[in-house]
């Protein structure tokens, strides 16, 4: 390990330390001891619990013989129908490219705001459909779709930053479960509205596919009015100056007085970080110094410049873009935006017993994906990804035999085709623990400090752009090619498997300095921890860790100055 590196593991051992002493260490009783916070990150989740319902409630929607009436074309043209569907994402895609800004120039607070009341007109100008057209479907969808992407952005970093770090990680992982949560409820939702009128296209009436679009608008009225009495980010309010209100909100958050030892503590973390941020800016891009709207806005894409200036820092930009082309292409999204219709290809012809099937999907999910919140970092990353794809893939495989066999003849073979159901939820748990919270965790931590925020929107742009694709092409390749859809994603799952296996480093329990290693750009890390070092020096923070028992002796050896840290403990 390298001398910065070890300072810097030394440096962060004693504020874990100190921050132990004083508060305790993680687990469920840190929960139960930060229990407002706990409550204002789940309140937050609200926009992940919109993101799964509106990902998954479209599918069962698409199944209703009232919609397929009314929208006509957009339901029986296969091309049409993938528009239908994944014009969603694109409006994601353009929301995710947006939301940094919005989060940064007026606030993740703010920017929740925004994100909702963007989701809420999208969902209304969906409702018109009724009477407008299948147009104003599409518009909806669209403009959904950027409410979406900027939720899915913003509210893991506003938990993230209202969180004292000995539960960050389980706060932030709340939202892929509110995720979850949102496709499961979705699906039985459908499944119950299916029957308004009756099931048969003559009877249906609207109500069918109006009642799931419409409920979306209850959960985002209600994260909408509550956000507006939610407390900004500290660390938002330091970056932008606000230091005497971020000392306030961290003493009301963690229900201390301002002047407390911990509230100081954490601040000074806060701000060191933030300096940090500047400081970097500064370097790189010294005309954006000035902290402007517009010089924010330019940050965004500017920044990105620096993901492809060496070798090394291209080979992380392939790992984060193409581990999420391949999340894309194992074929998840095609099986929520489409799984009624995929069940009724496998036999199903019921539209009930299609839905009911789909509801299966939500709950498999959702237990599927716990594991892998509890056990990801004792496990590793490679080996939970690399045996998911396989699972996913051979599943793939073995439905794409069941179809060939079977695909005139279903009635006959009834059990051929519930056997294809069974892989299909096998496929769904296989993914839930690997794939679905893996390929985020890889996105997120592979990154310098330095560009990890664009780092993870690169990312973030890969996986909403291949989810477009999927769902633009999923139906005519079900009508084309039918079993060689799940032949295809098969395929390209085990590629997937290939490519983590061989290409993508395990970086579990990695440092950033080692993460250099790994990925040929030694001294990133170094350069960065040097930075901070300094900054933690000038605002005193190193300070305080030395103090009341918490010794950090720092000693330089040789020419090359490399940092030797000794943390005593407290």
């Amino acid at each position: 390990m390298g001398g910065a590196d070890a300072s810097a593991a030394g440096f962060y051992d004693a504020a874990l330390h100190k921050r132990e002493a004083l508060m305790g260490k993680s687990g469920p009783a840190a929960l139960i001891k930060n229990f407002r916070v706990f409550r204002i990150a789940a309140f937050a989740c609200i926009g992940g619990v919109l993101y799964g319902y509106n990902q998954g409630m479209f599918s069962g929607v698409l199944a209703m013989p009232s919609f397929q009436h009314h929208m006509g074309e957009y339901t029986t043209n296969q091309t049409k129908k993938g528009w239908l569907t994944a014009i969603l994402e694109l409006g994601a895609w353009l929301g995710t490219l947006l939301s940094g800004f919005l989060a940064e120039v007026l606030s993740r607070k703010y920017g929740v705001l925004v994100a909702t009341a963007v989701f809420v007109i999208g969902v209304v100008i969906q409702a018109t459909a009724v009477t407008v057209g299948h147009n104003a479907i599409l518009a909806g969808r669209f403009i959904t779709g950027m409410g979406v992407g900027s939720l899915a952005m913003i509210i893991p970093i506003y938990n993230s930053e209202v969180a004292p770090p000995e539960v960050r990680g389980a706060l932030v992982a709340t939202q892929q479960l509110a995720i979850c949560f949102g496709i499961m409820i979705s699906f039985w939702i459908d499944y119950g509205t299916n029957f308004i009128g009756g099931t048969a296209a003559e009877t249906q009436k609207d109500a069918a596919w109006l009642v799931p679009t419409c409920l979306q608008l209850a959960p985002a009225v209600v994260l909408f009015v509550g956000m507006i009495f939610m407390p900004f980010s500290p660390r938002w309010l330091v970056h932008h100056g606000r230091e005497d209100e971020a000392r306030r909100v961290l003493s009301s958050l963690r229900g201390l007085p301002s002047d407390h030892e911990l509230v100081e503590l954490e601040f000074l973390e806060i701000k060191a970080q933030s300096l940090f941020e500047k400081r970097s800016v500064a370097e790189l891009f010294p005309q954006l110094r000035e902290q402007t709207a517009w010089n924010t806005f330019k940050l965004q894409f500017v920044s990105i410049k620096k993901l492809f200036q060496t070798k090394a820092m291209f080979k992380r930009v392939i790992v984060a873009t193409v581990t999420m082309f391949f999340q894309q292409w194992s074929g998840i999204n095609a099986i929520l935006y489409y799984a009624p219709s995929i069940f009724k290809q496998l036999g199903l012809s019921d539209t009930s017993t299609s839905l009911l099937a789909t509801g299966v999907v939500g709950i498999v999910m959702l237990l599927a994906t716990i594991p892998a919140v509890l056990w990801i970092d004792k496990v590793g990353r490679k080996p939970v990804l690399t045996i998911g794809a396989i699972g996913m893939a051979t599943c793939h495989i073995i439905i794409a035999v069941i179809v060939a066999k079977n695909k005139d003849s279903w009635a006959e073979h009834s059990a051929a085709g519930w056997g294809a159901v069974c892989m299909v939820w096998l496929f769904v748990v296989h993914f839930g623990y690997s794939w679905g919270p893996c390929a985020w965790i890889i996105v997120a931590e592979i990154w310098p400090l330095s560009t990890r925020p664009y780092g993870v929107a690169l990312g973030a742009s890969s996986n909403w752009m291949n989810n477009f694709i999927v769902g633009q092409v999923t139906p005519d390749m079900l009508e084309g090619i039918t079993y060689g859809t799940y032949i295809l994603f098969g395929l390209l799952t085990y590629l997937g498997a290939v490519f983590v296996w061989f290409f993508v480093p395990e970086t579990k329990r990695l440092t950033l300095e080692e993460m250099d290693v790994i990925f040929g750009s030694e001294g990133t890390a170094q350069a960065d921890f040097e930075r901070m070092a300094e900054i933690n020096a000038e605002i005193g923070l190193t300070q305080i860790l030395n103090s009341q028992g918490g010794v950090m002796e720092t000693t330089y050896e040789g020419s090359s100055e490399k940092e030797k840290t000794e943390v005593k403990a407290y």
